[in-house]
């Protein structure tokens, strides 16, 4: 398998730590969210909103792009199109819901064929 370049290796840090900050973000102003949901799209941005115990939204869906003033364009015209997800999961707030209370909120928000 080929390594990436220092530069791509950078950038992609950079962009965990964005999302990192994001989630932190959501997290705040949620008080009974215990988790957050990541959805990634294959033009660059990505959808997040916290989920309370239930499996039910605990904040709005939020839409952005790393070092953009907004989305892009395709994202605009479909809102995230679920054919353009390229990787989603559920960020836990510690401590984590046992496995199975896990997988029944990950069924309920993402399905049930993972998608990283």
């Amino acid at each position: 398998m080929k390594k990436k370049a220092p530069e791509q290796r950078k950038k992609n840090l950079k962009a965990e730590k964005r999302e990192q900050a994001m989630i932190e973000g959501i997290l705040e102003g949620s008080p009974d969210g215990i988790g957050v949901v990541v959805v990634r799209l294959d033009c660059g941005c990505r959808k997040m909103a916290a989920i309370g115990k239930d499996g039910e939204p605990a904040s709005k869906i939020i839409m952005y792009r790393d070092a953009a003033e907004s989305i892009c364009d395709t994202c605009k015209e479909d809102n995230g199109a679920f054919m353009r997800v390229t990787e989603s999961f559920i960020h836990w707030v510690e401590p984590a819901p046992s496995d199975e209370e896990q997988d029944v909120i990950y069924r309920k928000v993402l399905g049930s064929t993972p998608t990283h």
